[in-house]
C-alpha cells in the first residue's frame, strides 16, 4: 500500500476491474434468495445532481450488503427519455447552431436529431454512476425508448384500452403555450407575485319582473380580465344577502354583449373581491368544476401558442361542439398574446365606463418549470387513464402491509392522494416519446394496435382506406410506471422476470410519491400476477429520503448558484472553474455577481478532492429520517480524514503482520484482556450495524462504523497492540497479530457497502496474510453477530482502565506535564476485583500514560495539591508536587488568568452596552452572555488553582 491515501490512484482502475470481471452481475441461481432494486431512471438531459448521488449511494449500500450475504442480487439500471426536457434541449441546440426551429423539420427528421444527440450525450450520466461506485449490471442497462421497452409500453396501452381503462375526452388541462403541450401538475410551479385586481361592471338584465330592479350593474373582481371573452356565467354565493336576490337573472358581458346567467354556487366566497365571480369554464380549473355542475357552455378563446383566437371554440359542458353563442371575437383583440390582450381589454373597458377600480393584489401565477411561460388552463382533447378501479388494489397493498413506507408518515401522504385520485391525462403533444398506438381512418374511427399492418389484418381493412397514427405521445410517467417489470423483459415471461419480480426496495423522494410511485403500484398490480393469479406488488418497501439542501437549508438550484456537483467533490475543482460552472447560462448580472461573491466566500480555494468513499460516507451519515437534510462540507472533510485514518491504521497492521503465519482466532480464557475486548466490541458493532441497515437507518450504521474504526480500533486497540508487540511473550505477540489481521479483514467487509474502494484496496493486501484465495471483497461473506461472544465483564474491565487512562491524560494536558516525567498514582478504596484488573494490566498503564508507580493506600490521602477523582467508587490520586515546579506552574496560571480577565472585560462591555443590546440579533446576544458565563467559570477554576499553589509554595518554603 502507498504511504499516503490517494483515492484518485485507486478508484477508476478498481471500478473498471470490478465491471470487467462481472462482479456486479446476478448469479441467476434460482435456489438462492433474490434481492433486486430498480434504480429510478435519471433523465438523459442532464447530469447527476446531489439528490441522485445521495439516493444511488444508499441503493448501492443495500445492494453490496445483500450481495455479500450470498443473495442473487440485481440492481437494474437505466435512463429515462424525458420527453419534454429532451425536446426542449434539442430545440434550443438546433436554434443556436442552425438558426432553425422544430417546425423546419418533419417529425422523423427531428427525432433522428434527438437520437443523434442522445448517442453523443448519454454516456455522461453512466460515467458519473461509475464514479460513484454503483455496482449495477451494465449489460442489462435499459433506456425507456429501447425497442423492448417500447414493445412493453404498446402492450400495456393496448390491454388497458381494450379493457376500457383508456378513453379520449375534451377536458381542462395545464397548457404550456411555448411547448404547445399539456404538462403534468409536477411540471407546474406556483409563484406569488405582485399583481392587480380589476373591478369590472356587468349590466344586469332582469328576466323576472317581480325582482327589485333598482340595481343596474353587478361588479366583478378579476385578475385575468382578458378571459371575459370566455365568460359563461356569474356566480353568487347563496348566503350572500346583498346579491342572492339576483340569482336567476342575467348580465351582459362587456365588449361582446353576450348574455349569461347569474347562478348560485358556493365557489363564490362572501368576503373575497365583491363576492361575485365570473365563470370561465374553459380557462380556470375551479370554474370548470362550476361549469360542469351547472351544465354551462365552455368557450375556448386561446390558440395553442397562447394568443387570442379569431373565433372562439364553443362546447357544451360535456365537451361536444355547440353553437349556443356567437363565436366571433372583436378584431382589435385577435392574435394578441395574453398580456397585450389584458392591456387592450382594460383600455376598452375603461372607454365604455365599465372599469370601476383597480387594486394592488398578491396573486398566485402558475409557471411551467420547463419553459418558464405562464401556464394556461386550456380545454383540449386528450387521452386519459381511468384510475378509480386501478387504485383499489394499490391502496389495499399498503393497507395490508404488502408494501411498507419508511418513514411511516409517508403512508398518510400516499393515502391522501390515492383516496382522492383523478383520471390521469397520459397524452402529450410532443414528437419525442412513445407515440400512442392509435390509428384513425377518414371517418375518425379509432383502431388500436402495435402497428398499421396488424390493425389492417385484424380489422380486414383494404389498402384503399387511409390510416393515420395519433400524433400525440404518451406522458413520460406512463413508461416509467411500467419500469419494475418492463425493464425485466415483460411482456415476455423470461427467467429475469421470474427471478427478480417483485423487487425488494424502491428508494425515492417524497415529491414523486403520487406521480411515479403510486402509478407504478397501480399498473404493476394490474399487469403482474403470481401463479395463483394474485396481483404482484412492484416492491415490498418504499424508502423515502429527505431532500438535500445547502448549509442554510435552501433548496439547491442553478438560479441560486448553490448547486454542488457530486463529481466536483470527488475529483476537486478550482475556484475559477466552480464560478464559471455556477454562472453558466445565467443572464441577470446582479445574480451572477451575487453567486460569484457567495462562491468565493464559501470556497476561497475551490473544492478539494475527497474521493468517492468520503462522499458516500457523508451521504450515509446524513441519511436520517428527516424531510430536509442540510449538506455540510465540513463533515465531508471530516470523513475524508476518517478514510485517511483507516488507511494509516491498515498500514500499521500490514507492517506489523508482514510474513505472519495467520491462523483462525480461538477464544481462550488465558487470552489477553484487550484482545478479548476488541473482539467483543467488534461483535457488538456488527450487531448494531446490521440492525441499522436492515431498518434503513444508514446514519446510525455510518456512525457505528465511524465510532468503532476511529475510537475503538485506531485510538485504543492499536495502542494496546503496540505495547503487546513490543513487550509481550511470543504467544501474546502471535495472538495479537492474529487478532489484528482478523479484526481488520472483518472490519473491511463490514465497511465495504459504504466505502467500497478503500476497503477493496486494503483487503487485497490483507487477504494475502489471511490466506484468502477469492478475488474480490464484494463477493466475500458479510460479518455475522455471534451471541456467544458477548462478555460484559471484559467490556466493564477495559472501560474502567480507559477511564483511568483518560483521567491521567487530562492531568498531563491541563498541567502541561511532558511524557518524560513519570506520574505517581495512588489508589484508595479499591475492591479486590479492580485491584486484580490493575495488576494484570499494569504494563499498559505504565506504557500508555507513563506512570512511575501505582500504590494502593490503606487510608485517605490529604495532600491539597494532589489531583483526585473517584471513578466507579475508586479514589485515584496524583500527587503533582513530585512532577512539577511550583513556581513555574504558578507563573503559568497567573499568565493564563490574565488572558481570561481581558476576555471577560471585553465580553462584559458588550453585554452592558445598550447599542449592542438594541441592535444585535437575539441569538448573538445570548451567545455573548453564554460566553461570559463560560469565561467566569474558567476564571474561578484558575483562581482556585492559584490559591492552592500559593498555599503549597508557602508550605514548601517552610
Amino acid at each position: 500500500m502507498e504511504k499516503i491515501y490517494n483515492p484518485q490512484l485507486i478508484e477508476r482502475s478498481l471500478y473498471d476491474l470490478w465491471e470487467k470481471n462481472g462482479y456486479f452481475k446476478p448469479n441467476n441461481n434460482l435456489e438462492k434468495e433474490s434481492f433486486c432494486i430498480m434504480m429510478p431512471p435519471p433523465n438523459i438531459t442532464g447530469s447527476l445532481h446531489m439528490g441522485h448521488a445521495f439516493q444511488q449511494t444508499l441503493m448501492d449500500i443495500l445492494i453490496r450488503y445483500n450481495r455479500m450475504q450470498g443473495k442473487n442480487t440485481l440492481w437494474q439500471v437505466g435512463t429515462d427519455h424525458a420527453g419534454i426536457a429532451t425536446q426542449i434541449l434539442v430545440e434550443r441546440k438546433i436554434k443556436l447552431e442552425e438558426k432553425k426551429s422544430k417546425k423546419d423539420y418533419n417529425r422523423d427528421d427531428f427525432i433522428k436529431k434527438i437520437w443523434l444527440w442522445k448517442s453523443e450525450s448519454s454516456t455522461l450520466i453512466t460515467q458519473q454512476m461509475r464514479r460513484l461506485g454503483n455496482s449495477v449490471d451494465w449489460d442489462l442497462e435499459k433506456f425507456t425508448l429501447d425497442p423492448d421497452i417500447s414493445l412493453a409500453v404498446k402492450e400495456a396501452f393496448i390491454i388497458l384500452y381494450n379493457n376500457q381503462f383508456i378513453y379520449q375526452k375534451k377536458r381542462l388541462v395545464h397548457w404550456d403555450s411555448n411547448l404547445e403541450t399539456v404538462v403534468s401538475d409536477l411540471e407546474v410551479e406556483h409563484k406569488t407575485i405582485k399583481g392587480k385586481k380589476w373591478f369590472i361592471s356587468y349590466s344586469i338584465i332582469y328576466k323576472n319582473s317581480l325582482v327589485d330592479n333598482n340595481i343596474k350593474n353587478l361588479v366583478v373582481a378579476t385578475t385575468r380580465p382578458e378571459t371575459l371573452f370566455g365568460d359563461t356565467a356569474i356566480a353568487i354565493n347563496p348566503n350572500d344577502h346583498h346579491h342572492n336576490h339576483l340569482i336567476g337573472q342575467y348580465v351582459i358581458v362587456p365588449l361582446i354583449n353576450r348574455i349569461i346567467p347569474i347562478i348560485s354556487d358556493k365557489h363564490a366566497i362572501l368576503d373575497k373581491g365583491t363576492g361575485c365571480v365570473k365563470i370561465t369554464p374553459a380557462h380556470d380549473f375551479h370554474d370548470y368544476q362550476v361549469g360542469y355542475r351547472h351544465k354551462l357552455p365552455m368557450i375556448n378563446i386561446f390558440t395553442f401558442d397562447g394568443k387570442i383566437k379569431k373565433q372562439s371554440d364553443i362546447y357544451d359542458y360535456q365537451g361536444i361542439k355547440s353553437n349556443i353563442y356567437d363565436s366571433f371575437i372583436p378584431l382589435d383583440f385577435q392574435d394578441l398574446d395574453i398580456l397585450s390582450a389584458r392591456d387592450k381589454v382594460i383600455e376598452e373597458i375603461k372607454k365604455i365606463g365599465c372599469l370601476v377600480k383597480i387594486e394592488e393584489s398578491d396573486i398566485v401565477i402558475p409557471y411551467s418549470d420547463r419553459s418558464g411561460v405562464i401556464i394556461i388552463p386550456m380545454l383540449t382533447n386528450q387521452w386519459y387513464l381511468k384510475t378509480s378501479e386501478l387504485s383499489k388494489n394499490a391502496i389495499n397493498a399498503v393497507k395490508n402491509k404488502e408494501i411498507q413506507f419508511i418513514p411511516k408518515q409517508y403512508t398518510r401522504m400516499y393515502f391522501s392522494w390515492m383516496n382522492n385520485i383523478e383520471d390521469w391525462c397520459i397524452s402529450r403533444q410532443l414528437w419525442w416519446g412513445h407515440r400512442i398506438p392509435i390509428w384513425y381512418d377518414n371517418k375518425k374511427n379509432i383502431y388500436v394496435g402495435r402497428n398499421e399492418k396488424e390493425i389492417r389484418k385484424k380489422n380486414k381493412l383494404s389498402n384503399e382506406i387511409i390510416l393515420t397514427q395519433e400524433k400525440d405521445v404518451l406522458d413520460t410517467w406512463f413508461s416509467s410506471a411500467l419500469w419494475t417489470f418492463s425493464s425485466l423483459g415483460w411482456p415476455k415471461k423470461n427467467k429475469l422476470l421470474k427471478t427478480f419480480h417483485s423487487t425488494n426496495v424502491l428508494i425515492s423522494g417524497f415529491d414523486i410519491i403520487f406521480f411515479w410511485i403510486s402509478r407504478m403500484i397501480m399498473l404493476t398490480m394490474y399487469f403482474m400476477k403470481d401463479a395463483q393469479g394474485k396481483p404482484q406488488v412492484p416492491f415490498k418497501t418504499v424508502y423515502i429520503t429527505g431532500l438535500i439542501r445547502d448549509e442554510k437549508g435552501q433548496k439547491m438550484s442553478k438560479s441560486k448558484g448553490n448547486v454542488i456537483d457530486p463529481i466536483d467533490m470527488i475529483d476537486g475543482i478550482s475556484l475559477s472553474e466552480l464560478i464559471a460552472k455556477r454562472t453558466k447560462n445565467l443572464i441577470q448580472p446582479n445574480i451572477i455577481n451575487m453567486i460569484r461573491k457567495d462562491t468565493i466566500k464559501k470556497f476561497p480555494t475551490g473544492i478539494e478532492s475527497t474521493g468517492t468513499d468520503a462522499l458516500r460516507f457523508t451521504f450515509a451519515a446524513l441519511a436520517s429520517n428527516t424531510r430536509d437534510i442540510h449538506w455540510d462540507m465540513n463533515r465531508l472533510k471530516g470523513y475524508r480524514n476518517f478514510c485517511n485514518k483507516l488507511w494509516n491504521a491498515s498500514r500499521f497492521v500490514l507492517m506489523h503482520t508482514k510474513n505472519h503465519d495467520f491462523c483462525n482466532i480461538c477464544i481462550k480464557k488465558n487470552i489477553l484482556l484487550f484482545n478479548r475486548w476488541v473482539l467483543v466490541e467488534f461483535n457488538n458493532t456488527v450487531k448494531l450495524y446490521r440492525e441499522s441497515i436492515d431498518t434503513y437507518r444508514f446514519d446510525i450504521a455510518a456512525n457505528t462504523l465511524y465510532d468503532f474504526i476511529w475510537n475503538t480500533f485506531c485510538d485504543w486497540y492499536l495502542e494496546f497492540s503496540k505495547i503487546i508487540i513490543q513487550n509481550g511473550t511470543s504467544l501474546e505477540i502471535n495472538t495479537t497479530k492474529n487478532m489484528l489481521v482478523y479484526i481488520l479483514e472483518s472490519l473491511l467487509r463490514l465497511a465495504h457497502p459504504i466505502i467500497p474502494f478503500i476497503t477493496e484496496t486494503i483487503w487485497q493486501n490483507i487477504k494475502i496474510i489471511k490466506k484468502i484465495k477469492n478475488n474480490t471483497i464484494m463477493l466475500q461473506s458479510f460479518p455475522q453477530y455471534e451471541p456467544k461472544l458477548l462478555d460484559l465483564k471484559v467490556l466493564y474491565s477495559v472501560c474502567w482502565i480507559k477511564k483511568i487512562i483518560i483521567f491521567l491524560r487530562n492531568i498531563r494536558n491541563t498541567m502541561n506535564i511532558s511524557s518524560s516525567k513519570l506520574l505517581p498514582l495512588l489508589v484508595y478504596n479499591i475492591s479486590y476485583e479492580k485491584k486484580i484488573i490493575i495488576e494484570e494490566n499494569m504494563l499498559f498503564l505504565k506504557k500508555i500514560v507513563y506512570i512511575k508507580s501505582i500504590d494502593i493506600l490503606d487510608k485517605k490521602h490529604n495532600d491539597p495539591l494532589s489531583i483526585k477523582k473517584i471513578i466507579d467508587g475508586v479514589e485515584l490520586i496524583v500527587p503533582i508536587l513530585q512532577v512539577i515546579d511550583i513556581n513555574l506552574e504558578l507563573k503559568r496560571l497567573k499568565k493564563e488568568i490574565s488572558k481570561i480577565e481581558i476576555y471577560m472585560q471585553k465580553s462584559q462591555k458588550k453585554i452592558i452596552n445598550e447599542k449592542f443590546l438594541q441592535n444585535a440579533p437575539k441569538s448573538i446576544i445570548e451567545k455573548e452572555k453564554e460566553n461570559f458565563i463560560r469565561l467566569k467559570k474558567i476564571y474561578q477554576k484558575l483562581s482556585c488553582h492559584i490559591k492552592k499553589f500559593i498555599y503549597a509554595s508557602q508550605k514548601h518554603r517552610k
